[in-house]
């Protein structure tokens, strides 16, 4: 093993292990205190202050920092909430999981017998709300693997124990298997894809964006579920599911384009209303759209 995968190793037991020694609301102390160390150590800062300049050129400096405060707080929290997800998620609700809105479309897609693509994004603590859902439903989430062997069989097995089946990136005949098997496949979709993305506007700019959950949805003609996480003051999280998205003709050409503008859309109305738990730190708007010849 490398040295560096063998000291992040390290890293990361002895702060899982301080973690599940402290009662929830001590841990969630611990995450703001942790993401406010990172910030003063300038992790990511210069990416994360030139996204929330192009998201919201018209906010005062003033209150752009404030949202990437709160975010590496956020950050922070989800860290250290993280090693003990298989207790969490299974705690009587009220306990962690506070409210949800919207469980009813996923209650209809499992009647279906199809499966369900359940889409959401780098957004607070998402996995919690994917575990969360497959106390309810078998649910695979869409993963992609961690360089660091260690880590990424540490993630694995937390996962397996929170009752989440995983299927690794571009196993595409695994995921069919599981809609198959009415299982719901949880996947994220709002990171650069590079040239293999669809670019579709995200606040005002085009931003290249996996085609692969709206791909997936319309061929297998599976319904396409988006919700995500947020948290209250008190620490305790609520879940939201929006209805399934649909768009008009779905063996258009145009098709996956559309149905990725549309999910792309609501996220960007759920970051404009709470920025905060949005993933800032990564470069969003990475990969710049092709020539318009180019797109003929």
């Amino acid at each position: 093993m490398k040295l560096s995968h063998r000291l992040e190793s390290v890293a990361l037991h002895g702060v899982a292990s301080l973690a599940r020694s402290l009662s929830h609301s001590q841990a969630l102390g611990l995450g703001a205190l942790l993401g406010s160390t990172v910030q003063s150590l300038g992790v990511r800062a210069k990416v994360a202050r030139a996204n929330l300049a192009r998201a919201f050129p018209d906010a005062p400096a003033a209150r752009r920092a404030a949202i990437l405060t709160a975010h590496y707080r956020e950050l922070g929290r989800v860290a250290c909430e993280y090693p003990r997800l298989p207790e969490l998620v299974r705690a009587p609700f009220g306990e962690v999981m506070a409210a949800t809105r919207g469980v009813e479309h996923l209650d209809a897609a499992a009647r279906d017998g199809r499966g369900a693509i359940i889409l959401t994004a780098h957004y607070g603590a998402f996995e919690f709300g994917g575990a969360w859902i497959g106390q309810r439903h078998p649910t695979s989430f869409v993963v992609q693997g961690i360089s660091n062997p260690s880590v990424d069989a540490w993630v694995t097995a937390l996962r397996h124990r929170a009752g989440i089946g995983t299927l690794r990136l571009g196993e595409s005949r695994g995921i069919v298997r599981a809609l198959r098997e009415n299982r719901f496949v949880a996947m994220l979709a709002d990171q650069d894809a590079r040239r293999a993305g669809v670019f579709v506007p995200f606040f005002g700019s085009p931003a290249s964006t996996p085609r692969g959950p709206a791909a997936l949805a319309l061929r297998a003609r599976v319904p396409l579920l988006m919700g995500w996480v947020t948290r209250r003051d008190d620490g305790r999280l609520e879940l939201e599911i929006l209805p399934k998205l649909e768009v008009p003709d779905p063996d258009a050409p145009d098709a996956v384009s559309r149905l990725t503008a549309l999910h792309v859309a609501l996220l960007e109305d759920r970051v404009r209303a709470a920025p905060e738990p949005w993933f800032w730190l990564h470069r969003r708007w990475k990969t710049p759209p092709p020539p318009l010849a180019e797109e003929k």
